[in-house]
């Protein structure tokens, strides 16, 4: 069986009065892609339909009443870009330097929690799309292949996301730390704001537990989504791929599970003198993840990051917390040409990846959106994402006036909600 499951017009999935597009490259497939799919949103929808319900709570929820997520939404939403027209000059270099390396776009695919239980064998697809794009792919502490099968797939697009892993005075995390180096990642991305995994209601609902196992109900669930059943069968089920060194005996699911559940409900933060121990380890870019107050972000440049990626983890960790994005300026502010600054939370489409851009940021990062294209589509979900999202930016680019990615940053804009620190 194939994952890469034939996508067949219906009167639910054609999207009505959708505006007729031109034909891209890549045949008839990709025009029919095209058609059925024209944003993000379209892939939401069809990848409800098609991956078990278990899969699709895990990805599209947060914590609490989804109020997190429903902000970084309506906060990008309410930005305003003010064009300016007569300047045109009809191309758009996407191109952008980050930490010294050129990448073909400012958007790159961030680090998801067990994205196997959205679509076995996810991060392979991710990390194939990535490296095709010439985009950044942030492999995760917490993925289902380790960080070296991974490196096979995204080579030179690789960077590695690290969750807190204290046991032995962090010798294990120095170790992984250590593997990504040698494994190639090109930046080593430090997750700040997960002190403790808060509550996912609409997880703990299909009762998602870990290590994650097949009940009665969840059986019945994989059979009505036969798309997702054949990837599993080829991928198996989600695993802790990069712990298995650290446990003693067998790496059994019971024994990688546990040893992520400690470090992610009683390992605590980060602390900024670990940050400084991490930066002796690591010899290349270091970004510190989930930062959301201008003081943090000059502490962690003043420890030796050279990145900074304003983050409220998408709304999954509290729902009370404000908007990535309405941070975003006043941290732009204060970090000035000291590091190199980065954005996700809420990132749907080209054009909020344009918003970004405008208010400072150097490239934004996109989550949910190749997990929506995995379970609409398959195995060429994320490639089709990617290549979306890239006419997006070029569109609202060039509808702005700007000719370059280097250049977003002049675009007028109106941002009514943003912090005052």
């Amino acid at each position: 069986m194939d994952d890469r499951t034939k996508v067949v017009p219906t009167s639910a999935s054609v999207p009505s009065g959708a505006p007729m597009m031109k034909p891209a490259p890549g045949g008839e497939r990709a025009a029919k892609l095209r058609r059925l799919f024209p944003t993000v949103h379209y892939l939401r929808e069809h990848a409800q339909k098609r991956i078990p319900r278990f899969g699709y709570e895990a990805t599209d929820g947060g914590h609490g009443r989804d109020l997190g997520i429903e902000r970084n939404a309506s906060a990008l939403d309410s930005i305003e870009l003010i064009p300016r027209y007569g300047i045109d000059k009809g191309t758009c270099d996407m191109s952008v330097n980050l930490f010294g390396k050129r990448y073909a776009a400012p958007i790159g695919v961030a680090p998801i929690g067990l994205p196997g239980i959205v679509w076995p064998g996810a991060e392979k697809y991710m990390a194939r799309a990535a490296k095709k794009a010439g985009v950044p792919f942030c492999a995760g502490t917490v993925a289902s292949f380790t960080v070296e099968e991974l490196a096979k797939e995204a080579e030179d697009m690789l960077w590695f996301q690290l969750y807190r892993m204290p046991q032995q005075d962090h010798a294990h995390g120095f170790d992984l730390v250590r593997r990504a180096q040698s494994a190639g990642a090109q930046a080593l991305v430090i997750t700040m704001d997960v002190p403790i995994r808060t509550k996912r209601s609409r997880e703990i609902r299909q009762g998602l537990v870990l290590p994650f196992r097949m009940n009665a109900t969840t059986i019945m669930d994989v059979l009505s989504s036969p798309p997702w059943l054949a990837a599993y069968l080829k991928h198996g089920l989600t695993r802790f791929a990069n712990y298995a060194p650290y446990v003693e005996g067998p790496p059994t699911p019971e024994k990688l599970a546990s040893y992520s559940s400690k470090d992610h409900t009683g390992g605590g933060a980060f602390s900024w003198e670990e940050v400084a121990r991490y930066r002796d380890v690591w010899k290349g870019p270091l970004v510190a993840k989930g930062i959301m107050h201008p003081r943090d972000a000059e502490k962690a440049v003043s420890l030796g990051c050279e990145g900074i990626q304003v983050s409220n983890h998408g709304g999954r960790q509290v729902e009370g917390l404000a908007a990535s994005i309405d941070v975003l300026p006043a941290i732009v502010e204060a970090v000035g040409n000291k590091a190199t600054v980065l954005f996700d939370s809420g990132v749907r489409s080209g054009l909020d990846v344009t918003r970004a851009l405008a208010l400072g940021a150097k490239a934004a990062f996109a989550g949910k959106a190749f997990l929506y294209g995995l379970g609409a589509i398959g195995g060429e979900g994320p490639g089709f994402v990617l290549d979306m999202f890239k006419e997006e930016i070029r569109e609202a680019l060039r509808q702005c006036g700007i000719n370059t990615i280097a250049d977003a940053g002049k675009i007028e804009l109106r941002h009514p909600t943003k912090w005052q620190f």
